[in-house]
């Protein structure tokens, strides 16, 4: 027989432990299987999440009536009187700086022009300048509100490289520190994130200000 039994963790949730029970024996097996994250807050996410890789750029009747794009991106562009709200930092005519809602490190940026696209060479060239000037923009905030020890910035283009949102290109700018990878990483597969959203969300709008 199969038991499991539960374990609070954190903001995430209760983790399960399960194992074989002998009923003739009373003791209980070795462990079976991971034990599980619970994570509910990743669902709208998830479910946002189109299978359609191709540019969805020009609003249409999700937008009309208020359903998702299948680009979390081009909805928080479709909405700029939300920006508190989505976390978005700073926008252009072109695109927009805002903080990944499911950071790698704390101070974990995303950079996308409003044009959705999937890959890079698909942007005109002036498109791919205002893109790389926004990260410009972004690279100079973390490293003045954050005076982190480095940077990761990079893309993931299509979803064998790992892009969550593959109907829309955008940059990674990600903070880093010496030790921000430790232990619980890769012995628990769980990643520590100390600073909330919205307290890094003030302290890029305060570097902005500045």
């Amino acid at each position: 027989m199969r038991v499991c039994h539960g374990e609070w963790i954190g903001r995430f949730g209760p983790t399960l432990h399960c194992g074989m029970s002998d009923n003739h024996s009373g003791h209980e097996g070795v462990g079976f299987g991971p034990s599980a994250i619970w994570a509910p807050w990743r669902l709208a996410y998830i479910e946002s999440l189109s299978g359609d890789e191709g540019p969805k750029s020009a609003p249409g009747k999700h937008e009309q009536a208020g359903e998702s794009s299948g680009s979390f991106l081009l909805d928080y562009w479709n909405a700029p009187e939300l920006d508190a709200c989505h976390h978005v930092i700073e926008r252009t005519d072109a695109g927009m700086i805002l903080l990944n809602k499911y950071p790698y490190s704390n101070g974990h940026l995303l950079v996308a022009l409003g044009d959705a696209r999937p890959t890079l060479l698909d942007y005109q060239p002036e498109q791919r300048a205002a893109l790389w000037e926004l990260v410009d923009r972004a690279t100079a905030l973390a490293q003045l509100a954050l005076e982190p020890q480095g940077l990761n910035i990079g893309i993931n283009q299509g979803r064998a490289a790992g892009a969550g949102v593959p109907s829309h290109l955008h940059v990674h700018v990600i903070p880093r520190w010496s030790g921000d990878t430790n232990f619980i990483s890769s012995v628990g597969g769980v990643r520590v994130i100390p600073s909330a959203l919205e307290a890094m969300y003030e302290r890029y709008t305060r570097a902005i200000d500045a």
